[in-house]
């Protein structure tokens, strides 16, 4: 990439990532530390956790669409002034629904679709792949970051000021796409079924399903993990020491995860690839349901989940922008964000719903019977 599209990426990624990074500082913490709220039970944990997927899933397509249609930054600006509502309503919560009504309002801010529309109108397509891998990993850092960061705000400021924090990253991020440009696209369009059926290839259909149960696996997994590693005495149950699991954690994983996109985009091994990483959430989700944890397996195995995390998230983006109608790419995006957070939100409720009934080591069953799935499909459909 040239200098102007390295720092157009970088900006996209910040934002991207700032906002993400908001979202999932909850995850490492939240099942511990959500029944100091009223009304509390396991399901409404799952609830919160995963509810922002459902507005995200039923606004990342109008925000797309409107994008393609009247510019990027004006949405953008829109999405992010959302997500700092839903934090406000969050942080002053005091019963589980408020939290629930903040954590869908911080959801409701559904940009993810735009931003990445926005990435492949000023970057060159035979550099598109790298600057969505390059946001793809953004994104993964912003993941492992907020499991280091998120617990430790949590313990000195409260639930309440990790909202408030989360706040504050919406006004950065904000001011972040002020420094954008805006440019109203110059083909418009009406979403029809013609135009539908143009974003929703077999292959389309393929990857959006693909991110869906990726990020299915990873609420669940989230639901259970913070309670899996007190009532283990992986680490002291106010979570304060979690770096001492996550940081390492963080840098082998993506270490691990560097063969798998080398391969995949400098060689084009893309399908094996993809099976590659899929079979290793396979994997790690078995082991968790099978073995008797201590610091030592959890480490391995987190570090097996993270490394396939990462990559997948990485590349499915990238092929979605390479398989994409350009002129279209702001409405493909939006049915890939709106895959992504749906399966965020059937994860929180199948999670919770499933802890609530039937024990906390009985998700991990589910994932893995979901991922075993998901390679069976790109096993014998996907074309790359």
């Amino acid at each position: 990439m040239n200098t102007n599209e390295r720092f157009f990426a970088l900006k996209i990624s910040s934002i991207m990532a700032i906002r993400m990074f908001g979202l999932f500082m909850i995850f490492p913490l939240f099942s511990v530390y959500a029944f100091q709220y009223t009304n509390t039970t396991p399901y409404l944990i799952g609830l919160a956790i995963g509810i922002y997927g459902l507005t995200q899933a039923l606004l990342q397509i109008p925000f797309a669409y409107l994008s393609d249609q009247i510019g990027r930054k004006p949405i953008l600006i829109i999405g992010l002034i959302i997500f700092f509502i839903g934090s406000v309503v969050a942080a002053n919560a005091t019963d589980i629904t408020h939290v629930i009504m903040g954590r869908a309002l911080q959801g409701g801010g559904a940009i993810s679709a735009v931003l990445m529309a926005f990435l492949a109108d000023f970057v060159s397509p035979q550099q598109r792949a790298k600057a969505n891998a390059f946001v793809g990993m953004q994104i993964g850092m912003a993941f492992m970051l907020s499991l280091l960061m998120g617990p430790f705000i949590a313990v000195n400021l409260g639930i309440s000021g990790l909202f408030w924090v989360i706040a504050g990253l919406a006004i950065i991020a904000l001011a972040i796409v002020i420094t954008l440009p805006h440019i109203k696209p110059q083909i418009q369009y009406k979403i029809c079924v013609v135009n539908i059926k143009q974003v929703l290839t077999a292959n389309l259909l393929r990857l959006n399903f693909s991110i869906f149960t990726l990020h299915l696996i990873l609420t669940c997994a989230f639901i259970i993990i913070p309670v899996l590693l007190v009532e283990n005495n992986i680490i002291a149950i106010d979570l304060k020491d979690n770096w001492k699991l996550y940081f390492p954690v963080i840098l082998l994983s993506f270490v691990g995860m560097l063969p798998i996109i080398i391969l995949a985009e400098k060689y084009h091994k893309t399908k094996p690839m993809l099976l590659i990483a899929i079979s290793i959430l396979i994997i790690s989700q078995i082991l968790f349901y099978q073995t008797l944890l201590n610091y030592t397996t959890f480490f391995i195995l987190l570090t097996l989940f993270f490394i396939a995390f990462n990559a997948l998230e990485a590349m499915l983006p990238a092929l979605v922008s390479k398989t994409a109608n350009t002129e279209k790419r702001g409405l493909a995006m939006g049915f890939y964000s709106t895959a992504q957070f749906l399966g965020a939100f059937v994860g929180g409720i199948f999670g919770g719903w499933i802890y609530n009934t039937h024990g906390l080591n009985s998700v991990f069953l589910f994932t893995a019977f979901v991922t075993i799935i998901w390679w069976l499909i790109m096993l014998l459909s996907y074309n790359k």
